[in-house]
């Protein structure tokens, strides 16, 4: 799993007043009438508008980033424009109040539902603070769960109207820490967690998403602790989670499997099912364990069809154990629903691998365009900007943005992405010793085993160079369609050179 302008739609202001004698207050944005929003029509228009990029790029290979960010934003937004052309048309059918004030309803796996009753309840009850934070959570899972990061200035709206309401309310709090989180403004997202436990220190989102900045910070050890204290207040599945993850970052794969196995057969609701299965998935890709992945995403897929990281997930295994042909249509298929740097540089990188490097560029031009989107609407994008643009992009902006992530934030993937960037600049010296930092928890990762073998290789440490190089082969010998044939071709020169 993961990171200009852009000429998309300004943000729709939410508007009107409460009743007089009341604090000046805000419309919830109707689904679909905002930027960003959903909808059956939407969805088709945003699939339909992410094929004209495809379809643009193919006819020309120099496609500037700016026609391709606008062309992007049509995706994200024409389906939107639509239906607010027709909206007062329309009669919208909600669910009952009763049920959209409930944060729970957000786990019921149909969150086009629950903002749609949230939005329903609030212009009734304007001064409903728990249900302006639960409404700001949905946004952010939906911009998660759709890759439309459009979502988060009225998830921003909506946390902002429920602390207007009540200033110190945990559940506002703790949402504007995971909305920060989202964002990858991590010193933002610990500050608000921080807040939130000061006034409820049993609060599940708050301590979740304290586990998760100080992952993201580079603060291991506090990660842990935080981790721990979560599962002493509040077990159960989102703590599970991520303390299965920083057992992962420590190399400790035993235990982040037990503990996931045991929040999967704890798990009841389709979205725990899903979530759950699909962590599992991940973790046995990254042993290479490519049967056991397949099994676990076909979990997930099974509670549901839809889930984006599951079928990323899914196809992922499938390219890995020589599935070429499903990997490529999985691939495909999420893409043109949500073009997220992860899969799209997977498929560019499936198309090269195969000799078609016109389809290749199609999808390195859409990362581009992802980025400019996601930094219009606030997203800290410069993980993905290094990682993506020093194999496929300009090689001097993946440098900026990998130094600027590393002062930042200083982890694992920070350090990974900077030695590469700084290999890729021919700065292979200085590359070294942030190689071997992002190996130094004992994170088995095959691609930062990858790119500290090249790096050794390039500054003279054959022998290291090759120990590494085998590993990230042994460990996960398709972690990278383009990666894992070049680590191939490494090792093999070394081995002659003996």
């Amino acid at each position: 799993m993961a990171p200009r302008t852009n000429d998309s739609e300004p943000q729709q202001p939410v508007q009107g007043a409460e009743p007089s004698g009341g604090v000046e207050g805000a419309e919830p944005l109707e689904e679909g009438t905002g930027r960003g929003g959903g909808g059956g029509k939407a969805s088709e228009q945003r699939i339909a508008a992410v094929r004209r990029v495809a379809a643009a790029a193919r006819r020309s290979r120099g496609l500037h980033l700016a026609g391709c960010s606008a062309l992007l934003a049509i995706a994200l937004t024409a389906g939107s424009i639509a239906l607010s052309a027709a909206r007062d048309n329309d009669v919208q059918s909600v669910a009952p109040a009763s049920a959209a004030v409930s944060p729970g309803l957000l786990a019921s796996g149909d969150l086009d539902t629950a903002i749609s009753s949230l939005q329903a309840h609030l212009r009734d009850q304007p001064r409903d603070f728990t249900s302006w934070a639960t409404l700001g959570l949905a946004y952010v899972e939906q911009a998660r769960t759709k890759g439309d990061p459009s979502r988060y200035p009225q998830a921003e709206q909506a946390f902002e109207r429920s602390l207007e309401l009540s200033p110190d309310n945990d559940q506002a709090l703790a949402g504007r820490a995971a909305l920060a989180a989202a964002r990858h403004d991590f010193e933002d997202a610990l500050h608000y967690a921080e807040k939130a436990l000061k006034v409820n220190p049993y609060s599940e989102r708050a301590l979740c998403s304290r586990t998760d900045a100080l992952v993201e910070l580079g603060r291991y050890a506090d990660a842990a602790k935080a981790a721990e204290t979560a599962d002493d207040r509040r077990p159960g599945i989102p703590v599970f989670t991520r303390y299965a993850y920083v057992r992962e970052l420590r190399g400790d794969v035993r235990t982040a499997e037990r503990v996931l196995d045991q929040a999967l057969s704890s798990a009841t609701t389709p979205g725990d099912i899903t979530y759950v299965a699909t962590q599992l998935g991940q973790l046995a890709w990254n042993q290479g364990d490519y049967d056991a992945a397949l099994t676990h995403y076909a979990r997930a897929l099974a509670a549901d069809e839809n889930y984006v990281p599951a079928l990323e997930g899914r196809a992922r295994a499938q390219a890995a154990s020589g599935d070429r042909d499903g990997a490529l249509k999985g691939l495909k298929d999420v893409v043109s629903r949500y073009p997220l740097p992860g899969p799209l540089v997977e498929l560019g990188e499936l198309y090269e691998a195969a000799g078609d490097k016109v389809r290749a560029d199609d999808q390195y031009a859409l990362v581009d365009a992802w980025t400019a989107l996601a930094r219009a609407n606030g997203v800290n994008a410069d993980l993905d900007t290094a990682l993506a643009a020093a194999d496929h992009g300009d090689k001097a902006s993946a440098l900026r943005a990998a130094r600027a992530e590393w002062d930042r934030r200083r982890t694992v993937h920070t350090a990974d992405a900077l030695a590469w960037a700084l290999h890729v600049n021919g700065k292979d010296e200085e590359a070294l010793p942030y190689a071997r930092e992002a190996t130094a928890t004992g994170y088995r990762n095959a691609a930062f085993l990858y790119h500290r073998g090249i790096i050794e290789r390039a500054t003279g440490h054959a022998e290291d160079a090759g120990e590494h190089l085998r590993a990230a082969l042994k460990l996960n010998p398709g972690f990278s369609p383009l990666g894992a044939r070049e680590a191939r071709t490494a090792l093999k020169d070394l081995e002659a050179a003996k």
